[in-house]
């Protein structure tokens, strides 16, 4: 990873003139709080506009009444399969060109589309922007990585990819009740509201964001990340169309070998190319291979959830879009109080015990809504129990999956770890959600929404079991003079 120009960067003689200019009126703080202001806006919107899609659905029905919940569910799907498919390249070609430029790139498209979606007149057109908004916060999500390890020294390096976890971790955990709230108005709100947030950004951005050093290197692998995008989202549509089509009509059929040709070719050429969409020998070891399933498995059952929730409350209870995200909103209020416990917790003892422990209360809270609810609201007595349990494990084991991704790297391998995860985490998202409106696009009945709840609470399982064989993780060993070079924003960072 290459250091970044400004706070930490650029030779001894550059640096020391650096930091007499931004001891001027604007101050080198002040210069250095906007930035990671900035970077830290960019995560939230793009990690809000994940999940708050979901609650809006009920809206979005009443705008376009012939729409189906499998082409509603397009509308998160589409984002998280770009999203994915770009978040490695991206990061690649922002070594490459420079962090500041992908970045202020990525949150302008990311803002502009955003405008589109909000006036989209058709669902197509609607899920269209969402395919492009995607690309938007894939070339954010690691750029801002890079950009917010450049404004810490290397030994508060933790606290940046904590603060970068965890205002991810708020913005999914805000979505929801954000969404509701904003829903009650229209539902053309939920991306309008990311207008003044990216636009302030941008400008705040341009000015206090220093440029990187750029790394000579090979071209990412754009037919990969293509290629793979595609083969998800024919997997994707083999999920959520199987009921409609019919499991063995030609379209089916087609769509799963489509999908199934495309993931192997994307498998064989990674192994093959310079610069490919993932590392095939990071999941070689064990614990990133494992930590890789136990992301995926767990975000197809927060998808499940997700979506379940909304709808339940909504279609089978006829609350509001409103009350029903007020009353979904314990769940992460209860996740957000456990994540910091969680992480201290699993540094101490393991990612495959304290993991574990967080899958197994998160699929408590889909069996608890499984066998307690029924036709009659009962917020208190049969729906809050559930969301408390299930919010307490999912802060458990967030932070669990976040270790494993990257506490067996080295430094300088942390943010492809990320990376990597974060690529399983979306792709886990759009099947769990496809999954659901699959499930419950023939008959949105209490079976049916039982049924769903089941699904969250068996992703959560297979999580928690892949954690679980994890064990112990050992950490690598310091990088030094006899590792090899370091990364130059590490090495750079010891001028300050």
């Amino acid at each position: 990873m290459s250091g970044e120009g400004g706070f930490h960067g650029g030779g001894r003689g550059r640096h020391r003139r650096t930091r007499t200019a931004d001891r001027g009126p604007g101050g080198y703080r002040l210069r250095r709080i906007l930035s990671i202001t900035v970077i830290l806006i960019g995560v939230f919107i793009s990690a809000v506009d994940m999940l708050i899609v979901n609650i809006a659905f009920p809206s979005m029905q009443e705008s376009f009444p012939t729409a189906t919940l499998t082409g509603l569910s397009w509308v998160m799907s589409a984002y998280a399969i770009t999203f994915a498919a770009l978040l490695l390249p991206s990061g690649r070609w922002a070594d490459r060109s420079g962090r500041k430029q992908v970045f202020l790139l990525g949150l302008a498209l990311f803002t502009g589309v955003s405008a589109v979606c909000a006036a989209a007149p058709s669902l197509e057109v609607l899920v269209a922007a969402r395919a492009v908004q995607g690309v938007g916060a894939a070339l954010m999500a690691p750029s801002s990585l890079g950009l917010l390890l450049g404004l810490f020294a290397p030994e508060k390096r933790g606290i940046a990819i904590g603060l970068w976890t965890a205002v991810g971790g708020v913005g999914s955990a805000a979505a929801l009740p954000l969404g509701g709230l904003l829903a009650e108005i229209d539902w053309r709100w939920v991306f309008v509201v990311n207008l003044p947030l990216g636009t302030v950004a941008l400008l705040i951005g341009a000015w206090s964001l220093r440029r990187s050093a750029r790394e000579a290197g090979p071209v990412p692998d754009l037919a990969g990340s293509a290629v793979l995008a595609v083969s998800v989202a024919a997997v994707v549509a083999t999920i959520a169309q199987g009921q409609s089509w019919g499991w063995t009509s030609p379209e089916v059929a087609g769509l799963s070998v489509a999908g199934a040709l495309g993931l192997v070719w994307t498998v064989r050429r990674a192994g093959r190319h310079p610069a490919p969409v993932f590392e095939p020998e990071l999941l070689r070891i064990r614990t990133i291979a494992l930590g890789n399933v136990a992301t995926g498995f767990f975000f197809m059952g927060v998808g499940a959830m997700a979506l379940s929730t909304i709808l339940f409350l909504t279609q089978v209870w006829q609350h509001s879009t409103l009350r029903g995200a007020m009353e979904i909103a314990p769940g992460p209020v209860c996740a957000a109080l456990c994540a910091v416990p969680s992480g201290i917790l699993s540094v101490r003892h393991g990612v495959h015990r304290v993991g574990p422990v967080g899958a197994a209360a998160f699929a408590g809270g889909g069996l608890w809504w499984t066998y307690a609810l029924d036709g009659t609201p009962d917020f208190t007595g049969h729906f809050l129990p559930g969301s408390v349990i299930g919010g307490i494990g999912f802060g458990l084991i967030l932070p669990a999956l976040a270790a494993s991704a990257t506490l067996s790297l080295p430094p300088e391998r942390v943010a492809t770890g990320t990376g990597m995860a974060s690529m399983s985490r979306q792709i886990g998202m759009a099947v769990g959600v496809s999954v659901v409106a699959a499930v419950l696009a023939g008959r949105p009945d209490l079976t049916s929404f039982r049924a769903a709840f089941l699904i969250m609470a068996g992703a959560a399982i297979v999580s928690g079991l892949a954690l679980f064989a994890i064990g112990p993780v050992r950490r690598p060993a310091p990088t030094g003079p006899a590792a090899g070079p370091q990364p130059e924003h590490m090495t750079r960072a010891t001028t300050r």
